[in-house]
């Protein structure tokens, strides 16, 4: 039996490194100031695909990603890992996307794409810890969904048998093909890179769409189909206002728990 599989990965800014630039004057992220990595649950989701592949010979990988030009990075690193394809979605009218425009650009994208057995991405990007797109592009795509997915158990052409983590534990469940699985960054990490690939696909080019291309309407991406609007991002950084040295004496243990009691910190 062979899989037609879609990844959806996105390059995102990497939040360990966000400045008083990260912001456009227009509420959005400027990702054009911050370093951009590989969103780390995408790879995790990445990973499933590819042993998915391995246990069903003749399957194929096609990576969707959304971005700008350089975005394509994203699935340069999926094709040394072992996919198959890259499409980059790219269009000027499609930047400043909330996660319900980009949903309906990726399912648009799909839909482009063809027949499908499977769509993996990770359960949610650093830079914005939302969660949504996966579910909504199944939502608008009318597939079933199983999200939080550890490991997929079995996968046949009827139906998939994932291990799902839960508040409080693991689940098993099941669900129809075609369909759409987002994975937990606790899921297997992904495997490194392979030499011959990279050697193979150093200089390889991706396929690009713009909004044209998938057919999408115009009110329904970029900041025109984006209802949510962002008005600042910081970067926290938490500090002790005040702080003590405690020995190791009884005395100074007491005191401690005493204070903690107090305050209500603990009891």
């Amino acid at each position: 039996m062979s899989l037609k599989i879609i990844v959806l990965a996105k390059q995102v800014p990497d939040t360990r490194n966000v400045g008083p630039d990260a912001m456009t004057p227009e509420g959005t992220v400027n990702r054009a100031a911050l370093p951009a990595v590989f969103n780390p649950e995408d790879l995790n989701a990445l990973e499933q695909a590819l042993r998915l592949k391995e246990q069903n010979p003749g399957s194929t990988i096609t990576m969707l990603t959304m971005g700008l030009p350089k975005a394509a990075e994203v699935l340069k690193e999926g094709i040394y890992r072992g996919a198959d394809e890259g499409i980059l979605i790219s269009d000027r009218p499609l930047g400043g996307a909330d996660t319900l425009a980009t949903s309906y650009t990726l399912a648009q994208a799909i839909k482009k794409v063809g027949k499908f057995d499977i769509i993996l991405c990770g359960r949610q990007a650093i830079d914005g810890d939302t969660a949504q797109v996966g579910p909504q592009v199944a939502e608008k795509l009318g597939l079933t969904q199983i999200t939080y997915a550890e490991e997929i158990l079995e996968c046949t052409k009827d139906k998939i048998v994932v291990k799902r983590h839960i508040d409080g534990g693991v689940e098993t469940v099941q669900g129809p093909m075609p369909i759409l699985v987002t994975v937990n960054g606790s899921a297997a990490p992904c495997r490194t890179r392979n030499v011959k690939r990279v050697w193979a696909n150093k200089n390889r080019e991706f396929t690009t769409w713009g909004a044209a291309d998938i057919d999408a309407d115009p009110m329904q991406i970029g900041k025109a189909g984006s209802p949510t609007n962002v008005k600042a991002v910081k970067s926290i950084v938490f500090k002790a206002k005040e702080n003590k040295t405690l020995t190791s004496s009884d005395a100074d243990i007491e005191s401690l728990i005493v204070e903690l009691m107090e305050s209500n910190t603990i009891g």
